[in-house]
Parts: structure tokens; sequence; C-alpha cells
């Protein structure tokens, strides 16, 4: 009789980040009754901020963000997934990628994650109540100012979502962002950005500002009250029929000028392997069954999951399912940006996005506000 043998693993606490790995487990255990994996979940805030070493410590399987790439190489707190996973099967993840999701997880030439889920912000709308005041989805900023001027624009708006759309609003008007270690973008273009977004947090409720993307579209979608948010992460859930009292619609993202619509900051989830994880050929199995095609076509998606394997985005079946999310966000999702990733960059962001969510709410003198954010920036790249 085979030993009995359990991973632990920790990923986010809504249904597309948990009930969607529950499901791959628990049919992984049934076709491996020797193997459970047990997932826990953690709040989308603890997801970005908790230390990434102290949850290697306690989990074999980890659902991370991105920009702990640097982190990682850096601190070996990660298993090298080239080294765990086929060559096969990493290809066919590179050239089946949502945008950057499966190149975001490399750095150091190295893979730390496996880019099972993929997002970035997207535009949010209510069509019925777009219809309802004769109102369009807007195309640039001045048309989101107007519709924001009626009242029917919401936004996300906790500190780090602020963040995120400043650097938005950088790359909708076609600037480059991190240039080089000293600044986060041309003074002029930064200063511009950070008052366009406080022309937009001046019309948006102050509530927002404690909002996180999942609790604003829950508002959107159980209220009718806001018909369009400008940028919100892409949940399918809420595009998926009986999910919530009222259906949401994504779409692509305003730009400064009609016709060039922006790009956002790439988002979306990737599984890591802990470089403490005592069963690395229950993970290497695990990890390939949960980012195949077919799982992330089948139990992952039908699980409540936002798959990152391409052939799902291509997939004219689950589009209908989710009202066009995925043919209406792809072109955004291959345009998005991918965030530096060196070892400091998460204490630049949770930093910084204090004193840009501090702006908006308050005001104050936004050169100032500029200036703290470049200092910060320039001495995490040291």
């Amino acid at each position: 009789m085979s030993e009995f043998r359990t991973l632990k693993g920790i990923t986010w606490d809504h249904m597309r980040g948990f009930t969607s790995v529950v499901a791959t487990a628990q049919r992984f255990h049934e076709l491996h009754p020797d193997v459970d994996i047990v997932w826990r979940k953690r709040s989308l805030q603890e997801f970005a901020d908790k230390p990434l070493a102290q949850l290697a410590a306690e989990y074999d399987l980890l659902v991370i963000d991105h920009p702990w790439a640097g982190f990682a190489a850096a601190n070996g707190i990660l298993t090298d997934l080239d080294s765990l996973l086929s060559a096969e099967f990493l290809a066919d993840q590179a050239s089946n990628s949502v945008g950057q999701s499966h190149q975001s997880y490399n750095f150091d030439g190295k893979q730390w994650g496996l880019a099972i889920d993929a997002a970035c912000p997207v535009s949010a709308n209510r069509p019925d109540l777009l219809e309802q005041h004769d109102a369009k989805v807007p195309v640039t900023f001045d048309d989101l100012i107007a519709l924001a001027d009626r009242g029917l624009v919401c936004c996300p708006s906790i500190a780090l979502d602020t963040y995120g759309n400043f650097l938005n609003l950088l790359t909708a008007a076609g600037e480059e962002i991190f240039p080089n270690e000293e600044e986060v973008a041309d003074r002029d273009a930064a200063l511009t950005a950070l008052e366009r977004l406080k022309m937009l947090a001046d019309r948006v409720p102050a509530r927002f500002f404690d909002l996180n993307p999942i609790r604003t579209l829950e508002y959107m979608s159980q209220h009718d009250e806001f018909a369009y948010a400008p940028w919100t992460y892409g949940y399918t859930n809420y595009s998926r029929a009986g999910y919530a009292p009222h259906l949401l619609e994504f779409g692509d993202v305003i730009g400064i000028e009609s016709g060039k619509p922006g790009s956002t900051m790439l988002g979306g989830a990737g599984m890591a392997v802990s470089a403490q994880c005592r069963h690395l050929d229950i993970a290497k199995a695990y990890a390939e069954f949960t980012g195949s095609a077919a799982i992330q076509n089948g139990i992952y998606f039908e699980a409540g999951g936002q798959p990152g394997h391409r052939s799902v985005w291509n997939n004219p079946t689950h589009d209908a399912h989710c009202a066009g999310f995925f043919s209406n966000t792809l072109p955004t999702l291959d345009r998005a940006f991918v965030r530096p990733r060196y070892a400091g960059y998460l204490d630049f962001q949770d930093t910084a996005c204090l004193h840009i969510h501090e702006f908006l709410r308050d005001g104050g003198d936004v050169g100032a506000i500029l200036d703290t954010v470049n200092r910060i920036y320039r001495e995490t790249r040291k």
C-alpha cells in the first residue's frame, strides 16, 4: 500500500482564485487516491502584501503575483519550474500565453510561476443602466469625465488601485513608464496623469477609496447606481448569468485620444512551488494537470476560474457563457504592461501607492507627491 501524502496550498479569497483550484485538487485526488492537496485562502490584500518567504515556509504550493519573481530569484524560496516541469509542457504554456502572462513569471532566465490565471484592468459596465440613461461606453478620458459628471461612474480606489490607475493613465497617453532608475515617468507626463486621476477621483463617491475591484464589482452588480468603471481587474464571474443579480459586461479601456485605447497593468495569478516542498513529484504532476489546456477549459473554468491558457480565451462556447468577456478583453490583455520585478519593487509599490491614495483623497501639492514617489523608487532600486 502506497504512502498517503498531503500538499498544502495557499490562494486568494474569491471563487475565481479558490474554488477553481479546489476543484482541480479534488479531481487530482480522485485520479491519485494516495494524494490530497488542501487549499487555503487569504484576502485579496494579503495576496498582494503578505511576505512570500513566510508563505513559502508554510505551504508547498502558492498562488502568487508576478512581481514576486525578482524577490524569489534573489532569495531562493521557490522552485525553478524549468528544472521541475517538462520542456514540452512549458513550451505549450509559452505559446498559449495570454499577453505576457507566462513571461511575467520568468526572471533571471528562470520560470518561477505558472500562469494559471490571466487578468489586467479592463472596463466594466451595466448595459441596462447605460441604455436607461441614454449613455455610451466612454472611449476617451474626456468622455469618462463627462459620464462621471452625470454620477454614473465608479472606480475601485484602494491605494494599490490608485497606483495602478496612475500608470494606466500614463500609458493611455502613450508615455513610457519606468524609463530609467531615477523616475517613474517623464515629469510633465506624470504630473498630468496625477492631475487627471484627481479629476476623476473628485467625481467618484469617496467610499470607493475603501473598495477593491471585487467589492466594486459586487456593488455594481447588485445596485442600480453606477453604469461604468474605467479600470477594474476583470472577473468573468460577474459576466456569467446567475452569479449576481445584474450582469456586467467587460471591455477595452479608454485612451486619451479616440482610436488609441490605453494599456493597463498586467495582473493575473501564477502557481509557484515552494523550495521547501518535500513532494516535488506530486507538485510537478499537479501543476501540469492544472495548467493543461484540457483542465483549464474544463474543471478549472467550470469551477469559476479565469484561465491563463489562451485556448480558453479563444473558445467561443466559453466566451458566450461570459457575455463576450474573453473576446472583448483579450486585446487589452495582449497590450498589458509588466511591472518592474526587481527584488525591491514591491516595497516601492506598497509605499508609493499610499502617497498617491492620500493625494487623491485629501488633495495637496502634486509636485511634492511626485517627488516622493520618485524618491521611493530610487531608494528601492538601490
